[in-house]
């Protein structure tokens, strides 16, 4: 598959997001141009005036609900590539679906966009999470991109609305990237389906498609817009709390991913070496 040199165009969607202000300014920074996708306009002008100096290679869309249907539908247009960065992560979810239909169905959403109107994109590279490998441990371990978190699916099927929010969030990562016949049940249309994940979609439709997929499971690596610590998302107060005044973004895995050949159609674990997990929830 051909990788994504310059001049090209690169989609991030949640770009005002933990991780994806990074890729933004680190594809900015190496000539790129880059649309940006946020949820408000509100959550636009952050980002317009924070790299107003890039003029029109940069650009902001508004995608309100990345989980209706053809969300991503014009915002794939006439790019190269896509970095798929949006996703909810709170610790504030009863039911664990609010946290894994938006997951999946905003991820898969992103591909079918793809397959229905990128046809000049390349790559396409989501970032997933080292939820999506990890378990939950007495003894060290070691994992690899072979691993896939079933722990968190088996809380959650078997607690519910019961199961701690941080394996609802887990799952949600898991389910999003891989999948495995979970039923989602809508507490808001009252439906029930089973999800389609990341990598089934791309396994069905990749004989028909001109780009490659690539994921990323990155623990935590934040340039957002905050004045106080209590503006943080989750993700950023999590690491200021236990870091505090975070000065590496990890952005640079991004876009490596979008640019090297041989990472297309790989999973691809982002961490520097041992972890030790701190937080209990």
């Amino acid at each position: 598959m051909p990788t994504v040199q310059l001049p090209c165009k690169v989609l991030v969607s949640g770009a005002n997001g933990y991780i994806a202000v990074w890729v933004v300014r680190t594809l900015l920074e190496k000539g790129y141009s880059v649309r940006g996708t946020v949820r408000s306009e509100e959550k636009a002008v952050h980002l317009r005036q924070l790299f107003s100096s890039y003029g029109d290679k940069h650009e902001v869309v508004v995608v309100e609900d990345i989980t209706k249907e053809g969300a991503f539908d014009e915002a794939v247009k006439g790019v190269d590539a896509i970095e798929h960065t949006a996703s909810p992560f709170h610790m504030n979810a009863d039911d664990p679906d609010e946290l894994i239909i938006p997951a999946v169905n905003g991820t898969v959403g992103m591909l079918k966009s793809a397959l229905k109107y990128g046809q000049s994109v390349k790559r396409i590279v989501i970032t997933s999470s080292g939820a999506a490998v990890l378990r939950d441990t007495t003894t060290p371990s070691t994992f690899s991109e072979l691993n896939w978190n079933e722990q968190c699916l088996e809380i959650v099927r078997e607690k519910g609305r019961e199961a701690p929010n941080m394996m609802k969030y887990r799952a949600s990562k898991t389910l999003a990237e891989k999948g495995t016949g979970y039923r989602a049940y809508s507490s808001w249309t009252g439906d029930s389906h089973i999800l389609t994940a990341a990598w089934e979609f791309w396994n069905k439709h990749k004989a028909s498609v001109g780009w490659d997929l690539t994921v990323l499971n990155p623990p935590y690596p934040a340039i957002n817009e905050a004045t106080a610590p209590s503006e943080l998302g989750t993700s950023s107060k999590l690491f200021y709390n236990y870091v505090a005044q975070p000065n590496s973004s990890g952005a640079t895995n991004e876009f490596l991913a979008s640019s090297k050949e041989a990472a297309g159609g790989e999973r691809i674990i982002v961490s520097a070496g041992t972890i030790v997990p701190s937080i209990q929830q």
